[in-house]
């Protein structure tokens, strides 16, 4: 739970830098604008298509799956009344890339507590173990391609969208490492990395 409020805190400054949504909420921002769904629904849907996607990986949902769901976004809502806007671009950046620390950081949190994974998350983690590609370039990968969907959908854009989709990716590998859901040593691109016990818990 600690993890979850963390990853809130973190999308409440994204929200607040007023640089551009982040490329998942540009992209249910998009299927909102062009199918009239609510964004909450358009996440909710999003989500259940990413679980399908990852249950060939070998990727199952747990309690802190569903728990993802609903807490991010409950802390969302607790936090936004509280934080100030940023003014300026350049304290707009300092929310930013403080967000993407903390979302990065709080991932591993939460991941590492084995209880199952959030349905992005576990996409990522899939897609690395079957590759044996490293997760930084996976969740950049898929962020990127994300963006481009949510680009074309009419997604709103900005500076901090393109800055979250290169960010997030190495960010997500530093904290699921430094708490031991990866090696601490890093694997080179065509070695599949070892599957940590708490990760083999959660899926």
């Amino acid at each position: 739970m600690l993890g979850l409020a963390g990853w809130g805190l973190a999308a409440s400054l994204m929200v607040r830098a007023n640089l551009g949504l982040g490329p998942w909420d540009a992209l249910h921002v998009g299927l909102h604008l062009k199918t009239g769904i609510g964004v909450g629904v358009a996440s909710i849907l999003a989500g259940g298509v990413i679980l399908i996607a990852s249950w060939p990986l070998g990727v199952r949902p747990g309690v802190g799956t569903i728990a993802n769901m609903v807490g991010i976004g409950a802390t969302i809502d607790l936090l936004l009344p509280v934080i100030p806007p940023a003014v300026g671009w350049v304290r707009g950046l300092a929310y930013f890339g403080t967000a993407i620390v903390l979302a990065g950081w709080f991932t591993g949190v939460y991941v590492a507590a084995g209880l199952g994974k959030g349905p992005r998350d576990g996409l990522v983690i899939g897609l690395a173990e079957r590759t044996g590609w490293p997760v930084r370039r996976v969740r950049t990968l898929i962020e990127l391609s994300v963006l481009g969907v949510g680009w074309a959908l009419g997604g709103p854009l900005g500076a901090g969208t393109l800055l979250f989709a290169v960010g997030i990716g190495p960010a997500m590998q530093w904290g699921l490492r430094r708490w031991g859901v990866l090696p601490a040593a890093s694997s080179s691109a065509g070695r599949r990395e070892p599957e940590p016990e708490p990760l083999r818990r959660a899926a």
